[in-house]
């Protein structure tokens, strides 16, 4: 009976696709403005067709028939997806139930991988990402409740803006209503609206709380500026899309959400594996500011082309396009502002738009909002080099005489300090054909535990042996056996491991087991034994 129903259904969608497609896009509207028509009456029903009066277009489907192809596509291939994902996450919640936190934790994180690995051609893969968002807002709930995943990770930082996006702000009656005719607004594909909702952004822009976080931004923005403006003039997106990065980080390499979307751009896995960002043990490209850069700007240029409309592109990708279609097919219209009047997208997503548009108006003129004395820091600037075998970030630093410190701050998509073969590792500017160079001194086996010192003034191999806390000799046959007085300024391969970082469970551990134990006192003794 019920495959029954579904061929009916879909003889009423291929019924109204060889009807014609008399109406525009789907989920693009007409004009980028997003202004296509009257109200209509009251939003219809989720599961009622919208009707969409439309220019004629033959090269496209409607929304009409877009959604209701889309209401019976469903291919076996992603029904067995979605059951073997739902299997996992249920089979979590019962270790949850159990107070079984890190076995609820694997089965979640299996949920997610299995949609990750999801046909990405099929024919109804959107709801393999409707069926992921909801995941990852059920498993977030379970990490508020316990799973300890709300607390912030070691290495990494939280999203800064994530609390303004949620707020509500009231309208200020002290905001001039001439404000518009005063600003200076970019040129732009974007369009730049100014209305009540951006304004109490700007307003709250002014807010002692609001004006540190979007200086520190802005501070930051200068490291990565010329990179991000480059790429997204590369990939044919509007410039002033680099503060959206403003918005979802704060321009933190290694920002993370509560909902776990991670890097500057603040993708998804699900996401992220389909623009090339990869991870694994030893990285997460998410965190790599220009790979991320390249993706964000491919996927923006991908949802403009679906929807259209740049706000209704930057919607998609905060909200996701499953959600932006919904809301298009629910209300008959396909104009962010219209959206954000019936409230059908997430609260977050209505005050994604406003704040954006408040930070371009407010950088654009930094004179009116008192900005000028922000000084953006300088351009981070590095070479990129392929390493041919597994190589310690540390011996890196040794060679380049640097902190590896500075070398984790270039690198922050890598997870540990090992930078594993094939994979491009960033060093300072200039340096990348010495580092190569003097990698090659190192057997490709050892790169990964070996060290490397530099000779000072008047050192000796003893003292150095010492100083690593091995022998003469042992120094001496990693370096070919013929090592008896080296000079100041010589590269001296040292065959010892890097000490790993101790986690803060060993250190207390080991804080515990130096300390004295204390005596007890009388006092002590008589109310230990009620004496």
């Amino acid at each position: 009976m019920r495959r029954i129903q579904r061929y009916s259904r879909l003889m009423v969608a291929v019924g109204l696709l060889m009807a014609g497609a008399a109406c525009g896009p789907f989920g693009g509207g007409g004009s980028p403005t997003g202004a296509l028509r009257t109200p209509p009456p009251p939003a219809p029903a989720e599961d009622t067709p919208p009707v969409i009066n439309e220019p004629f277009d033959p090269g496209r489907n409607s929304p009409l028939v877009e959604w209701a192809i889309l209401s019976v596509t469903h291919t076996p291939e992603i029904d067995a997806v979605l059951a073997e994902s739902d299997r996992r996450f249920r089979a979590g919640e019962a270790f949850f139930e159990q107070g079984d936190a890190e076995n609820a934790r694997r089965l979640f994180d299996r949920s997610i991988e299995i949609l990750l690995d999801a046909p990405p051609d099929a024919l109804d893969h959107h709801r393999v990402e409707e069926h992921c968002a909801e995941l990852v807002d059920a498993i977030y709930g379970y990490d508020v409740d316990g799973l300890g995943a709300s607390e912030q990770e070691p290495g990494f930082e939280a999203s800064p803006y994530e609390e303004a996006l949620a707020a509500t702000f009231p309208v200020d009656p002290s905001i001039p209503l001439n404000v518009v005719e005063e600003l200076k607004l970019p040129v732009s594909e974007l369009p730049i609206e100014v209305n009540g909702d951006v304004l109490r952004y700007i307003k709250y822009f002014q807010t002692p709380r609001g004006k540190r976080k979007l200086e520190d931004g802005l501070r930051r923005m200068g490291r990565y500026r010329p990179m991000i403006q480059r790429i997204l003039e590369e990939e044919g997106v509007p410039r002033e899309l680099i503060y959206l990065a403003q918005v979802e980080s704060g321009f933190i390499p290694r920002a993370l959400s509560r909902r776990r979307a991670t890097g500057m751009w603040q993708f998804m896995r699900l996401r992220a594996s389909e623009y090339g960002l990869h991870r694994s043990r030893y990285y997460d490209d998410r965190l790599d500011p220009e790979k991320a850069t390249r993706a964000a700007a491919r996927h923006l240029r991908d949802l403009y082309r679906q929807m259209g409309d740049w706000y209704l592109a930057m919607c998609a990708y905060n909200a996701g396009p499953s959600r932006v279609n919904r809301a298009v097919r629910r209300t008959g219209y396909a104009d962010f502002w219209e959206f954000r009047r019936r409230k059908v997208l997430p609260r977050e997503t209505r005050n994604y738009i406003p704040m954006i548009l408040a930070m371009i108006i407010m950088a654009e003129n930094p004179g009116e909002y008192g900005l000028d004395d922000v000084v953006p820091d300088p351009p981070l600037e590095y070479n990129t080099i392929e390493v041919t075998a597994n190589t310690h970030l540390g011996l890196i630093a040794d060679i380049l005489g640097k902190p590896l410190a500075d070398l984790r701050a270039l690198n922050p998509a890598l997870l540990k300090d090992i930078v594993p073969a094939g994979y491009t590792v960033h060093v300072p500017k200039g340096t990348g054909n010495f580092l190569t160079a003097s990698l090659n001194t190192v057997p490709a086996s050892r790169r990964a535990a070996w060290r490397l010192h530099r000779v000072g003034y008047g050192e000796t191999l003893a003292q150095i042996a010492k100083m690593y806390k091995t022998t003469r000799e042992k120094i001496a046959v990693a370096n070919g056996g013929a090592l008896a007085t080296p000079e100041t300024g010589d590269l001296v391969v040292v065959p010892v491991s890097y000490a790993p970082p101790r986690s803060a469970k060993q250190r207390r551990f080991r804080h515990h087991r130096h300390k004295k134990p204390v005596k007890k006192s009388a006092v002590t003794n008589n109310i230990d034994t009620g004496g």
